[in-house]
């Protein structure tokens, strides 16, 4: 069922766990994010970057993840991720996801709060959450810049939640896009400091690559949403490649079929170490 992300994080918070936001680029990684879902009765949100338009364009992508939204039987809110423009998040409101980002992390604080109250604005009128982003996450969606991490001041996040009124706030503990090129040091002070200073469920971002005892430990302190990307395409990429590997392709469909299992799989095992499973009851 079709839902709104804030109802999501609302429940997350009350059961003290995080809820899986897996990014999809084709028709074969939603089918394979859903069933994990509906085989672990996890509430999950599907979404896109608008970085991945490109490759993925949203009047085609966004109504597949939609229709997989209202006919999955657990609680899936779609969300338009690290939006940049008002042009492509108006365009994700109209085609009806239930939540889109604005990605203001590169703007002096004072111009991020004004851009995303413009946003929240717009959002109202379609009864669809915004999450925000303050600090800098390391990377980029893509992969093609290395933007260097700033971690988020406590004090910071503090102000813009009593400017913004946001529905999700993304920050910066340490976190970066892609695959990281050593062990993340994740900053759980400052996590645990804006988790105490503020009341809005915290997003992280560049979710692949971070152990499962930080993920853990992240959803047992404020982090109620956590981005995966990179991880599902590497996924799905290397189950394919196993399976022409094993000679278990013959076909097209044998493909397909290879690409659902990898989006299956990888959503399945962060589903489980979020502790979101079975949680998708009684989710309206």
């Amino acid at each position: 069922m079709l839902v709104n992300m804030k109802k999501l994080l609302e429940k997350a918070e009350q059961g003290n766990y995080a809820v899986g936001s897996f990014s999809v680029a084709n028709m074969e990684m939603v089918l394979g994010v859903i069933k994990a879902a509906e085989e672990l009765g996890a509430p999950i949100i599907l979404q896109i970057a608008e970085v991945r338009l490109k490759q993925s364009p949203l009047n085609i992508i966004g109504p597949l993840m939609l229709a997989a939204a209202r006919g999955a039987t657990v609680p899936v809110a779609v969300h338009f991720d690290h939006g940049k423009t008002l042009e492509k998040i108006s365009e994700a409101l109209e085609l009806g996801f239930t939540s889109v980002m604005y990605d203001g992390s590169h703007l002096s604080l004072e111009e991020n709060i004004m851009m995303t109250d413009t946003v929240m604005a717009l959002a109202k009128q379609y009864g669809a959450s915004v999450e925000a982003e303050i600090g800098c996450v390391g990377g980029s969606e893509d992969g093609s810049e290395d933007i260097a991490i700033n971690c988020t001041k406590p004090e910071d996040a503090v102000l813009f939640e009593k400017s913004t009124g946001v529905d999700a706030l993304a920050i910066a503990i340490g976190n970066a896009h892609g695959n990281y090129k050593e062990e993340p040091k994740l900053r759980f002070d400052i996590l645990e400091k804006v988790d105490e200073m503020t009341t809005t469920p915290l997003v992280l971002h560049g979710g692949t690559g971070i152990s499962d005892e930080d993920f853990k430990r992240c959803s047992k302190t404020g982090i109620r949403k956590i981005n995966i990307a990179t991880a599902t395409f590497d996924s799905v990429e290397n189950t394919v490649r196993k399976c022409y590997n094993n000679n278990s392709i013959n076909g097209y469909y044998d493909l397909q079929e290879a690409e659902v299992k990898g989006a299956y799989e990888n959503a399945k095992r962060h589903i489980l170490v979020f502790g979101s499973d079975k949680k998708g009851i009684n989710i309206i």
